[in-house]
């Protein structure tokens, strides 16, 4: 009998060094994208995918984060006086969206590291991992198709997209057999260098994992950088259990990425009915072309 999947983590200890002088003063998790920070397209995946809890790892001044879930008295009396139900509305949803705790990573030991911190929270359940620099876009959601994955193979799951080869050094890459949309992994590598990888099908920062990668993040050694590489510790649970893949279809943004950023919040500004015919038309007076009609 699988256990049904409750319970999802979202590393933001990271210092957001891409995006200074902005992130600074401020979580990088926070830069809105157009009028929702970016965390909160995280957590929305993870709720509509059937997730109750979610365990945030943050580090220092990312307080914000917090702030942001945490139901807001002087603002929610200030839009009541005003009559503005609407965005009276919208407040208060965010702090319903699931109930949200919070670890601190004291130390920048990586991505592994993050997750292990999220052990006590866990328990023995298995769970998902969404990192916060990829928003993906897809109906039903990334996490949702994933979890039904796992409920049907009873493997851990990490969600892949094919990525040009010259890009593959950036991602952690696995080895399976092109074409399937569920496929057995061989082979997971780290950022392998340039020629090296087995494919080019790029891990895209959403994971469904047995509890089982706790104990093998315990007694990972620093790969990469010093870091705790949750690479590494998936190659040891595939030899040791069984790792699947699922090839992602939808829409991927890196906001982690200055013109993924910004590519963003083009592609969300031009989903939405207020702000798509504006934002199409400033476009193209931009870029010296005459809108149609």
């Amino acid at each position: 009998m699988v256990n049904k999947i409750r319970k999802a983590v979202i590393p933001a200890g990271g210092m957001g060094t891409r995006f200074l002088p902005a992130t600074k003063a401020q979580p990088k998790e926070m830069l809105p994208l157009i009028d929702k920070p970016a965390i909160q397209y995280i957590v929305e995946e993870a709720v509509r995918s059937g997730i109750e809890s979610i365990v945030i790892i943050s580090g220092r001044h990312k307080r914000a984060i917090e702030d942001h879930f945490d139901k807001s008295y002087e603002l929610e009396a200030e839009l009541e006086a005003r009559n503005n139900e609407t965005m009276l509305q919208v407040v208060r949803e965010i702090s319903h969206l699931a109930d949200i705790y919070y670890v601190r990573q004291k130390e920048p030991l990586g991505l592994g590291h993050a997750v292990l911190c999220a052990r006590r929270f866990i328990a023995d359940e298995p769970f998902a991992v969404l990192l916060g620099d990829d928003i993906l876009t897809s109906e039903p959601p990334c996490i949702k198709q994933m979890i039904d994955v796992y409920e049907e193979s009873e493997s851990s799951v990490v969600a892949v997209m094919e990525v040009p080869w010259d890009q593959t050094h950036k991602y952690g890459i696995v080895d399976i057999e092109p074409g399937k949309r569920v496929a057995p992994v061989r082979d997971i590598v780290e950022k392998p260098a340039p020629g090296q990888a087995p494919s080019n099908y790029a891990v895209v920062g959403r994971y469904v994992l047995h509890p089982s990668i706790f104990g093998l993040l315990e007694a990972a050694k620093p790969g990469k950088a010093g870091e705790i590489q949750l690479t590494d510790s998936l190659q040891e649970l595939n030899r040791r259990s069984s790792l699947t893949a699922m090839r992602f279809d939808g829409r991927r943004h890196d906001v982690g990425d200055k013109l993924g950023f910004v590519q963003a919040t083009i592609d969300f500004a031009l989903d939405r009915a207020d702000l798509a015919d504006d934002v199409r038309r400033y476009m193209l007076e931009r870029l010296g072309m005459r809108p149609n009609g």
